[in-house]
């Protein structure tokens, strides 16, 4: 593979195929960052990952995005997705964010795993006739602010610095409503439109609901899809909505001392908070009381996983996800509602996260079950990419991509490494974006943050099996799970996510009466005027169902 140059100040990137290896560490790390905690009172983050988050899904954060605005290229827009699995049909009650939870987009902007900038969002509830109507909508909706529109919500926008000075940025502000369907709301992108609020020193957010972007085929769990691996290549998730908070802000907001050209690099990841929830774990614990909410800090005796908070009070975290497909892949069941506590500047103390970077299990689990070799380890290129970003000060990978370490004005001796989604802001968006990000040589796709179309599935899979090291696609692997593409397509302008999706995904047909690609898809209904095409199932080789199991990301068991 030819080298190439990133558009920074640092020196040459000479292999794009090393920043590759960041993905395949993040189902790894998780597992030795868990190890010894247990789960008491909490929540956990991702699609439907953790048993307790199973049970509380407006509180299941279930992706996180990060990539410089295609259309303002002075601004980087971030996107968390919560509540997996919305039947778009789900009325009468349909989706609403929770009230007595607060939503947060967190950045690190000079390495120490702590949050420099906080974004909260808090949802209030607003019923026009609750004692005679039990309808979310009494007839067509055409404004947010409809008499028809029976069940509202709106939000306050606060930041907070790293020394919990926090200011309102818009008070409240009109949430997008649940997509009742088409007679209900003929135009919801009018609706949408109606919920960007503009912020008051430049950029916009929005919250509502929309099509959910992640992809790929889940029905592995179906015991290898029943020794018949011709039926990979469905996308279990398309059909389904999720509700989208999104934030543009110019990149100056989010960098170390406000100079995006000097400190380009930031570390992005989101949680929820809940009043009264935490999670237990023995003794030894140190708690910290910042804007964290409940997280542990230190570690035990014998260097295992810290303990979280304690405390029955307060605010606490109850989800955390930042890269995509940690949580989900490793972890134990018994590890993996604590795991979601704690926060990234508590990763790094933890003896077994090293230990699963440096030898981690997927890739012997590959070579034993499909006779795909597995790499030589120790994976120290894993262990640079996942907890420090790549940097040729950072580890063995010489190549300047999306390390703090590269910002001028980070104290090294302040860095932390820790788990977060890094992004390079200095890097402009790609005008054709490859949906295999930095391993087609795209720099501004995953692991360098991540785009809407980024198909961090087939990438995480490569790094996994060695396409980090040899620079070359895995031939047995080449067609990943067999799904490249969300349902829907991302828009051009902010939020950029799909519009919801409004067509029952449990809808059969003649040839799926049980449901089916039918199914999955939405059916043949009809869409805003358009059919749902039900997709035909791609041909895979037994690698495929591996695909799978590295992305067990979202739903484990049934619908929600």
């Amino acid at each position: 593979m030819q080298p190439f140059r990133l558009p920074l100040r640092r020196p040459t990137v000479r292999r794009a195929e090393g920043v590759l290896a960041s993905v395949g560490i993040l189902a790894l790390v998780t597992a030795g960052t868990v190890a010894g905690l247990a789960p008491g009172v909490s929540s956990a983050s991702s699609h439907r990952e953790a048993p307790l988050t199973a049970g509380d899904p407006k509180a299941d954060n279930t992706d996180v995005y990060a990539f410089t605005s295609p259309d303002n290229a002075d601004t980087v827009t971030l996107v968390a997705n919560w509540i997996p699995f919305e039947e778009p049909n789900g009325g009468p009650n349909f989706y609403p964010f929770a009230n007595d939870a607060r939503y947060n987009i967190k950045i690190d902007s000079d390495g120490n795993g702590k949050p420099d900038t906080t974004y909260t969002w808090a949802f209030t509830d607003h019923i026009r006739d609750s004692a005679n109507q039990f309808l979310y909508n009494t007839g067509v909706v055409k404004t947010l602010n409809d008499e028809t529109l029976n069940f509202r919500q709106t939000y306050t926008l606060t930041s907070t610095d790293a020394k919990g000075l926090t200011r309102t940025l818009v008070k409240d502000a009109p949430a997008a409503p649940s997509n009742v369907g088409p007679a209900s709301m003929p135009d919801y992108a009018s609706l949408r439109k109606q919920a960007t609020v503009s912020l008051p020193n430049g950029g916009q957010t929005y919250a509502g609901q929309a099509s959910d972007p992640f992809f790929l085929d889940l029905r592995i769990f179906d015991l290898l899809y029943g020794g018949n691996l011709k039926e990979s290549g469905h996308n279990t998730l398309a059909g389904y909505n999720v509700n989208t908070i999104a934030l543009q802000v110019p990149k100056k907001d989010l960098a170390l001392n406000g100079d995006a050209k000097r400190n380009p690099v930031i570390g992005v990841w989101s949680t929820t908070d809940r009043k009264g929830a935490a999670v237990s774990s023995g003794k030894g614990a140190e708690s910290s009381k910042g804007n964290e909410g409940s997280q542990a800090v230190g570690s035990d005796s014998k260097g295992g996983p810290p303990s979280p908070d304690q405390g029955q009070s307060g605010w606490h975290q109850v989800s955390r996800l930042g890269n995509p497909l940690v949580n989900e892949v490793v972890v134990p069941l018994k590890y993996k509602d604590a795991f979601n506590s704690i926060a990234p500047d508590v990763d790094h103390t933890v003896t077994p996260v090293v230990n699963a970077v440096l030898d981690p299990i997927v890739p012997k689990l590959i070579q034993s079950i499909y006779g795909v070799p597995a790499p030589a380890t120790p994976r120290k290129d894993l262990s640079e990419i996942f907890l420090s970003g790549i940097c040729k000060a950072c580890g063995p990978i010489q190549a300047d991509l999306n390390s703090q370490l590269l910002n001028g004005d980070v104290k090294k001796s302040g860095f932390v490494p820790s788990e977060e989604l890094r992004l390079n802001m200095a890097v402009p968006a790609t005008a054709n974006p490859n949906r295999l990000g930095v391993l087609a040589k795209d720099l501004a796709g995953f692991p360098n943050g991540r785009r809407l179309n980024d198909d961090v599935v087939d990438i995480e899979l490569q790094a996994l099996e060695g396409a980090a090291q040899t620079g070359k696609i895995v031939p047995a692997l080449a067609a990943g799970d067999g799904v490249d593409a969300p349902y829907r397509q991302p828009t051009s302008s902010f939020p950029y996510v799909a519009l919801p999706n409004t067509a029952a995904v449990n809808q059969a047909d003649s040839l799926h009466p049980d449901g089916g690609v039918g199914a999955g898809l939405g059916g043949t209904a009809l869409t805003g005027g358009f059919p749902v095409v039900a997709v035909t199932a791609l041909t895979g080789g037994a690698l495929l169902a591996v695909a799978g199991a590295l992305v067990l990301r979202r739903r484990r068991a049934s619908r929600m």
